[in-house]
């Protein structure tokens, strides 16, 4: 086997066992503590496989309904959002770069915020209005960034900051003009958070993620390209703005996808891909799967810990209290640096 196919082996099949582990973790550990063995019986019960091992009530029912949905939501989203991230900063190239420098998480804020104002209880009317808003937000900044068919990098860059200004303008006075219980359930929304997941809501984002997980996965040579400059991957074959088109609206896709439901969680999609950088390399070969597979143990253990905290802090709060402390550590040791 190549050395390159042997270091991704290695990378994913550590960090994959890792992600089961804290998964595992996860689901077991709460108010009732619940030994391991239990909870892979539980979960191998509840899709069909027969274990022989005989679990006493009530752990299927608090594993299957009331843990697991928010451990797989977790992993999932940290995997779309760390490998959005990783993207992000390969085609920026910048270490700064996350998912939200496109405007997809204000977009979603303005969306959910303005449902939340309005009154809407419609079933889903929150997560899709904030998928809604996710999409336009970005597209927006695309449109605007785009010129003869064009988009450069810098343009799209100012546009973002732009577009998110001027919508963080647009979530301060819906919130301002809210009732202290819509204020309170939007503040609640935009911390970010995993608490009463449903098997539904995983159902809705892990499809639309793993599609856009494999769709940047297949581009990974191309973006390594990029990291030269446009010019030296327009020589060496690569259709150049098709590329940038499909990177920046899969992200877009798979970041709306996972704020939908969970809201604003900040630094997964910027501390995850970085230190895997420094960890793996730059190539995105192995970058993107080891990111996402990071992803999903980072976001899974951090909800897990604040879940079990005296106070239940809400997830995005958790991420950022962890992931910015690190990141300023990572700047003292001048671990960050251009791409």
């Amino acid at each position: 086997m190549p050395l390159g196919r042997l270091r991704v082996a290695a990378w994913t099949s550590a960090l994959a066992v890792l992600l089961v582990a804290v998964c595992v973790a996860g689901a077991a550990m709460g108010i009732i503590d619940i030994p391991p063995r239990f909870v892979v019986a539980s979960v191998l019960h509840a899709v069909g496989v027969s274990t022989g091992v005989s679990v006493p009530d009530p752990y299927p029912f608090v594993v299957t309904f009331l843990r697991m949905p928010r451990v797989a939501l977790g992993a999932v989203v940290g995997a779309g959002l760390a490998s959005a991230g990783a993207v992000m900063q390969g085609f920026f190239r910048n270490p700064m770069a996350d998912p939200a420098i496109i405007g997809v998480s204000s977009g979603a804020a303005a969306g959910a915020v303005l449902v939340i104002a309005a009154g809407v209880a419609l079933p889903l009317s929150l997560p899709l209005a904030a998928f809604c808003g996710a999409l336009i937000a970005a597209f927006g900044v695309y449109t605007i960034a785009t010129e003869g068919g064009r988009t450069p990098v810098a343009t799209l860059l100012l546009a973002g900051v732009a577009v998110q200004t001027f919508l963080g303008a647009v979530v301060s006075l819906l919130l301002v003009r809210t009732d202290d219980h819509s204020l309170r359930e939007a503040i609640v929304w935009l911390m970010g958070s995993l608490r009463n997941t449903m098997w539904s809501e995983v159902a809705v984002a892990f499809p639309v993620v793993l599609v856009g997980l494999v769709v940047l996965f297949a581009y990974a040579r191309d973006l390594n390209v990029l990291l030269l400059s446009e010019e030296d991957a327009h020589a060496l074959g690569i259709e150049v703005e098709r590329t940038k088109r499909v990177l920046l609206a899969v992200s877009a896709v798979v970041t709306a996808a996972c704020v939908a439901f969970v809201g604003i969680i900040g630094f997964v999609g910027l501390v995850v891909p970085h230190v895997m950088r420094l960890l793996v390399g730059p190539d995105h070969r192995i970058l993107l799967p080891t990111s996402a597979l990071a992803g999903g143990v980072f976001l899974v253990a951090v909800d897990t810990a604040t879940r079990l905290g005296a106070t239940s802090l809400p997830v995005g709060v958790a991420t950022a209290f962890v992931g910015a402390p690190f990141f300023l550590y990572l700047l003292r040791k001048r671990e960050v640096h251009e791409l």
